[in-house]
């Protein structure tokens, strides 16, 4: 409960500070390359169909840029499957 609400504290703080809808590429980078630490991010990065969004899809970036949320889909099977099925239904768009 405490991780969660430390999340939600997070997740509102970075929303004040990028209020005007921008993304930070630094931030997203740096969480793509503590992903690609996992063996199964890594398998996805380089996989054509889904390595491109990681570049120029704004919905995914936008997902990337929470350190609480990358920290997560680390953590949890959970949040790694919901991770999973928005690349999926990014693609299909």
């Amino acid at each position: 409960m405490l991780d969660f609400l430390f999340s939600l504290l997070g997740e509102f703080l970075e929303a004040i500070f990028v209020s005007d809808g921008s993304l930070v590429t630094k931030k997203i980078d740096k969480n793509i390359d503590i992903l690609r630490t996992q063996g199964w991010f890594k398998v996805i990065y380089e996989d054509e169909k889904y390595h491109r969004l990681f570049f120029t899809n704004r919905h995914i970036r936008r997902y990337l840029q929470s350190n609480n949320r990358t920290k997560k889909i680390i953590r949890s099977n959970k949040a790694r499957e919901k991770f999973l099925m928005i690349l999926d239904k990014q693609l299909k768009r």
